[in-house]
């Protein structure tokens, strides 16, 4: 992926250059890139006047950046007690046959990236997954493919529309 500084540039100049605007700032390019490329982090500590070091301990600290290039879906898997009880190792490890990789690792075609945490807070439903903000309760492993199915056709879709 290529990163377009002027991109980066037009990003830092809606929130200015003072250092307050650090965070906001690199979730909006951690959104247009679905991570924090080390060239974003560069420039940001350039702009902002902030250490490089500083920028990178910030983007490390927070787990809602990444440093490494994520998919386009963000698949999250619940861990926590109640979903553990009811399955949710099983559906860690049927949404990883499905899109062949491991918990924190993204899929080939950069569509997909498998997350687990230990806790979404909704242990009624659990088993829960979430796609992209979009809770599936009482998940189970032979639901998978089917959820899948319905980001792999918007894809298609839209690809088709662009055409």
């Amino acid at each position: 992926m290529d990163i377009e500084i002027t991109e980066i540039d037009t990003i830092l100049e809606k929130y200015g250059q003072e250092q307050r605007w650090l965070i906001p700032s690199l979730l909006e390019i951690q959104n247009a890139y679905n991570y924090l490329p080390p060239e974003a982090l560069e420039r940001v500590s350039e702009r902002l006047k902030v250490s490089q070091i500083q920028v990178y301990q910030v983007a490390s600290f927070y787990k809602a950046f990444s440093l490494e290039p994520r998919g386009k879906h963000i698949v999250t898997v619940c861990m926590g007690t109640a979903c553990h009880v009811r399955g949710s190792e099983r559906l860690v490890d049927q949404v990883g046959r499905v899109l062949q990789i491991k918990p924190g690792e993204t899929s080939s075609d950069k569509q997909f990236t498998l997350e687990v945490v230990s806790c979404l807070g909704t242990c009624a439903l659990g088993p829960v997954m979430v796609v992209d903000g979009k809770y599936y309760g009482n998940m189970t492993a032979g639901k998978v493919e089917r959820v899948f199915k319905q980001y792999t056709k918007k894809e298609k879709e839209e690809v088709a529309a662009n055409e």
